[in-house]
């Protein structure tokens, strides 16, 4: 991939206010250096203050979308973030079926940013069994994990590690569990892999302008695998770029909630 721009696709929701969902993991490809593509499978009336309505592709037509690029358009990476219900799941799970050696961010998102569920109950069950084996990494926070493991969330480092180590039992191939959600001026991250746990350090940013960091991260890390970046390399530049993303977010005015993540800070402008 060292002479060859790599092609992301994101299959995802969309976010009218542009903060989360396809349009940040848009965001996120480009500023990666990398060619985005979409499948939707939701649309959302959202903005930095919530969600106030949820309207779902059906799941053939979101199958009929990543046929579609698939059948025309080499694929480098996917991103998997909202699928809303158990039939996008299993339509996402058999779309992906012919493409195994196409690595699979899997970011499981279950609740806006604002607090809105956008999992439905059922459809987590079929999540854990249609697309966690599939994934070549799953990204959950704290509440995700604890929600995928029908348990409590963890509250230290040990916790973490615990946690991460029994997600791997569900069949991804790596988990990263992001620790956002703990106590304190640290924001630590750390990487399960079948031999190896790999601990990432954060400094906490004190803003509001966090939302979509969960869908820029994993679409982050989705573009470093498609480049060809190994795993611990590719969550590490990935973190990184959200780091600043965050950190410079102030730059931008948008809305009176959760603002968004600055996505080109390294662009100079």
């Amino acid at each position: 991939m060292a002479d060859t721009i790599a092609n992301i696709l994101s299959i995802a929701g969309s976010d009218p206010s542009g903060g989360a969902g396809i349009q940040a993991d848009l965001k996120t490809f480009a500023a990666r250096g990398t060619y985005g593509m979409a499948a939707l499978t939701a649309l959302t009336a959202q903005n930095t203050q919530g969600v106030s309505g949820v309207h779902l592709v059906p799941p053939d037509f979101v199958a009929a979308q990543i046929a579609a690029v698939f059948a025309d358009i080499r694929v480098d990476a996917v991103k998997i973030g909202m699928i809303a219900s158990a039939e996008i799941a299993e339509a996402v799970a058999t779309a992906l079926s012919p493409h195994r050696a196409v690595p699979i961010v899997l970011d499981p998102v279950m609740v806006a940013k604002g607090g809105a569920s956008l999992l439905a109950q059922e459809a987590v069950a079929a999540l854990v069994r249609q697309l966690l084996p599939r994934a070549s990494v799953l990204t959950p926070n704290l509440p995700e994990a604890a929600a995928l493991l029908c348990e409590a969330e963890a509250v230290d480092r040990a916790g973490m590690e615990d946690q991460a180590r029994r997600l791997l039992d569900l069949g991804p191939t790596a988990v990263l569990l992001k620790g956002g959600h703990l106590p304190g001026s640290e924001s630590p991250d750390v990487l399960a892999t079948p031999d190896r746990l790999h601990w990432f350090e954060g400094v906490r940013v004190l803003t509001r302008n966090t939302h979509g960091t969960g869908c820029s991260l994993s679409s982050a890390i989705a573009a470093e695998l498609g480049k060809g970046q190994a795993l611990v390399d590719a969550v590490a530049a990935a973190k990184r770029f959200i780091a600043g993303a965050v950190r410079l977010s102030d730059a931008l005015t948008v809305g009176s909630g959760h603002g968004p993540l600055h996505h080109f800070h390294l662009s100079g402008n």
